[in-house]
């Protein structure tokens, strides 16, 4: 009763004001926001429309299906992959700036590895990131075909690279294990395995293996020494 003479008859209140109009950007943003959350299999347009405080029906005159939705967001991700500004004059430099924004941006949103697994990233940032990564290679005295296939390479690595970091790496929700629940899980099989003397091999990472989060320094540094044998190798094949 105090609250209401404080504040009136309902019909004299103040509104808390309007929700802002529904958009595709919205929509969107609000999508990728749940999948790096929850993982890509939490998305839904009812669990959108949920989220912003609208009828599943509403978003349908913004998105025409879910499939359509998954491609704005592999799409608005792809933007972050774009380097800023001028590249470096020298190739590998400037492919490099490239396969780490890739990186960077792979790790952010890891429910991209689905999608680029079975999507074609073909939209306009997507474009927009081949044309850059090719403009990294402009200066290189080869066929165009032969750019491609060393832009290909390096986000095969980049994408490779992460797959690894992810499954060994932060426990992200609906993507791997919590570092505790690896660490439970896996090392009394890895000791059984390096008890055994089958694997001589491979028993002496399994300390390594079974210790948790690669260390965040370590794993750049891993990363920029694979990428250094990389083009090293593509250098040395090419005589560039």
């Amino acid at each position: 009763m105090g609250t209401e003479q404080a504040q009136g008859p309902v019909w004299a209140r103040e509104t808390a004001g309007r929700r802002p109009k529904l958009t595709r950007e919205a929509i969107v943003r609000t999508a990728i926001e749940v999948a790096d959350a929850e993982g890509l299999d939490a998305v839904s347009i009812r669990r959108i429309a949920t989220e912003l405080g609208a009828r599943a029906m509403s978003l349908y005159t913004h998105i025409e299906r879910k499939e359509d939705l998954l491609d704005l967001m592999a799409d608005e991700t792809n933007a972050e992959i774009l380097v800023e500004g001028e590249l470096p004059d020298d190739w590998r430099e400037a492919i490099s700036a490239v396969v780490r924004r890739t990186r960077e941006t792979i790790r952010r949103h890891p429910w991209l590895v689905d999608l680029v697994a079975s999507r074609p990233q073909v939209g306009p940032n997507g474009l927009r990131h081949g044309e850059q990564s090719l403009a990294a290679l402009s200066g290189l005295p080869i066929p165009p075909e032969q750019k491609w296939r060393i832009i290909a390479a390096v986000d095969d690595y980049a994408l490779g690279f992460v797959i690894r970091e992810t499954l060994r790496g932060e426990g992200r929700s609906g993507y791997t294990w919590t570092p505790q629940e690896r660490e439970a899980l896996m090392r009394p099989y890895l000791r059984e395995l390096l008890e055994s003397g089958e694997f001589p091999n491979l028993a002496p990472l399994v300390n390594e293996i079974a210790s948790g989060p690669a260390d965040p320094a370590a794993a750049d540094e891993d990363f920029e020494q694979g990428l250094r044998w990389m083009l090293d190798g593509i250098a040395g094949d090419l005589g560039l």
